[in-house]
């Protein structure tokens, strides 16, 4: 899961503690230079910068969470496969089009001793690599991919787990004749009546279909500054008031954030992020992603499978409920 070393990407909000880290740099340059021992100093501000770092990450609006699910630098799904599986083997085509949707990755993997199959959308890590990826907007040979995989999970009594991690399925023209709508919509339909354990996670930004096609479960799990949306805050406000500049009001209004799903009961888990989000340490976002997962499946694996259906029924008929006051 290492990553070559790469100019750092600072979000805007991050100015303030870009600047005093800069400042103790400084001061460690100029007293090694002037043989002067400054550690006291350097250690209250490197305190100080950590108190930082907590008090904005704790005080993100929903836009500014937004961005750190975008975070070029973030854990993708194949990074998160390489760091919390024993054996990863990745499977290819839907085998209906003849072709491989690179923007949708799934395969074959041992964790923690106990066989599943991996589904997850994959984003680029550059701007060649997005372009190849399709920014993790996946096509309908994508998600007739991943139901073939889940369907060999199925069969082999092997659980299922998912990172969903896209802007949305791609939008194009060829997508929409190759039947996009019904792809994702065939999805939903089938993993209601698979009889294995699902454990969907959004591991950066779920947004609209491209994420529910893949985020039919038992179980969801969300890391803290992820997203989980029905449309973009630019689209939504663009959509509302010809204005995509109000995105940030849009994303306040649309309730995207982990603590406000968690908060309407449509998240089952909020996963933990290291200060500064994933990437500012992937390891240990992975070693609570891989504790988490380990933890569910074992919960879910419990119950029969007919159980399993009935609960997976009764969670989704229950998300928007609401009574109306007098």
């Amino acid at each position: 899961m290492a990553l070559p070393e790469r100019k750092s990407i600072l979000l805007s909000f991050e100015k303030p503690l870009a600047e005093l880290e800069a400042r103790i740099t400084q001061i460690r340059e100029l007293a090694e230079e002037n043989d002067v021992d400054v550690s006291t100093q350097i250690r209250q501000l490197e305190a100080r910068a950590t108190h930082l770092r907590q008090e904005i990450f704790a005080n993100l609006t929903p836009a500014q969470r937004l961005q750190v699910a975008r975070h070029p630098r973030r854990p993708s799904t194949l990074d998160y496969i390489q760091a919390i599986t024993d054996e990863w083997i990745e499977l290819h085509g839907d085998r209906a089009s003849g072709k491989d949707d690179p923007a949708l990755v799934g395969g074959v993997a041992r964790l923690d001793g106990r066989s599943v199959v991996i589904l997850g959308h994959q984003k680029g890590r550059d701007t060649k690599d997005n372009v190849v990826r399709n920014f993790g907007m996946a096509s309908p040979g994508g998600y007739r991919k991943a139901m073939r995989l889940m369907r060999h999970a199925d069969r082999f009594a092997m659980p299922i787990i998912t990172f969903i991690d896209t802007p949305g399925a791609f939008p194009g023209y060829e997508a929409e004749e190759m039947g996009q709508g019904e792809a994702i919509a065939y999805n939903l339909r089938e993993m209601f009546g698979l009889t294995v354990p699902i454990v969907c996670t959004i591991i950066g930004e779920g947004g609209s279909g491209g994420a529910l096609g893949i985020g039919v479960g038992d179980r969801l799990l969300m890391f803290e500054h992820s997203v989980y949306t029905v449309a973009s805050p630019e689209a939504c406000a663009a959509i509302l008031w010809k204005d995509a500049g109000r995105s940030g009001e849009a994303a306040e209004a649309l309730k995207i954030t982990s603590w406000d799903l968690k908060q309407l009961g449509i998240l089952d888990h909020l996963l933990p992020e290291p200060v500064g989000g994933a990437h500012a340490n992937p390891i240990q976002a992975a070693e609570m992603l891989k504790q988490a997962l380990v933890q569910q499946l074992a919960e879910l694996s419990q119950l029969p499978p007919a159980r399993l259906q009935q609960l997976r029924y009764q969670k989704y008929r229950q998300i928007g409920v609401f009574a109306e006051a007098a």
